[in-house]
């Protein structure tokens, strides 16, 4: 699976919504890149649900994830919380719960 397809999948146009958001930051193609990639993964590690019925702690759950189960590095888990704050706030249009963009 490609991975705006898991996007897709999960919302149609959510793509799109997230290239715009990132256009409208004028963000560069590797943070893009980048952005994709650990929405695409946070989508799918929540079984291609739609991004808008998930709630802070299904990205708790994901970030743990990647930490205790991955153990990707710290710059990489950071990299992951800056996509999905960026995710929730800039294209969905959520509000950061307490805690979560600090976790």
């Amino acid at each position: 699976m490609d991975i705006t397809e898991a996007l897709e999948q999960s919302q149609p146009g959510l793509v799109n919504r997230v290239t715009g958001a990132i256009s409208k930051h004028q963000l560069n193609q590797r943070a893009e890149q980048t952005y994709l990639h650990w929405i695409s993964r946070f989508v799918l590690f929540h079984d291609l649900k739609n991004p808008e019925t998930l709630q802070p702690g299904d990205r708790q759950l994901f970030l743990a994830y990647l930490s205790d189960r991955l153990e990707v590095s710290r710059a990489r888990l950071n990299q992951a919380k800056q996509a999905l704050a960026f995710f929730y706030e800039d294209v969905l249009g959520r509000t950061e719960p307490e805690g979560i963009a600090a976790a």
